[in-house]
């Protein structure tokens, strides 16, 4: 009898989570960036960049692959850099907030070059 009830509370636990409806809505993915990169940044090996913009922010390492941010008054840029033979190459930028035609709003990137942080 006992465990005539066990299967029969477990039979209604089981039956009331199967009847909740699934959530009415559900977020959707931003749209994604547009593409093309900046001609002068593309490509740019990782000194290059340093002596162009500074030392970064905040960097991340992600197997071989790498990101760097720069921080400036009114946006970020995220440089991510990937192997090319002994160095690495920078081989994508976005900005926050983006550009209008780019993923990197050049404004953002001429303001933070204009004034790299001190390494």
């Amino acid at each position: 009898m006992m465990r005539a009830a066990v299967v029969a509370i477990a039979c209604m636990l089981l039956a009331a989570c199967a009847t909740k409806s699934p959530p009415t809505s559900m977020a959707s993915l931003p749209p994604a960036p547009p593409p093309g990169e900046p001609q002068d940044i593309a490509g740019m090996a990782s000194a290059q960049l340093r002596v162009a913009f500074g030392a970064p922010a905040f960097v991340r390492k992600d197997g071989v692959a790498e990101m760097w941010r720069y921080d400036g008054a009114s946006c970020k840029a995220f440089f991510f850099l990937y192997p090319n033979g002994n160095d690495m190459a920078v081989r994508h930028v976005e900005t926050i907030p983006r550009g209008t035609d780019k993923a990197a709003d050049p404004i953002c990137l001429n303001a933070l070059r204009a004034s790299p942080p001190v390494s």
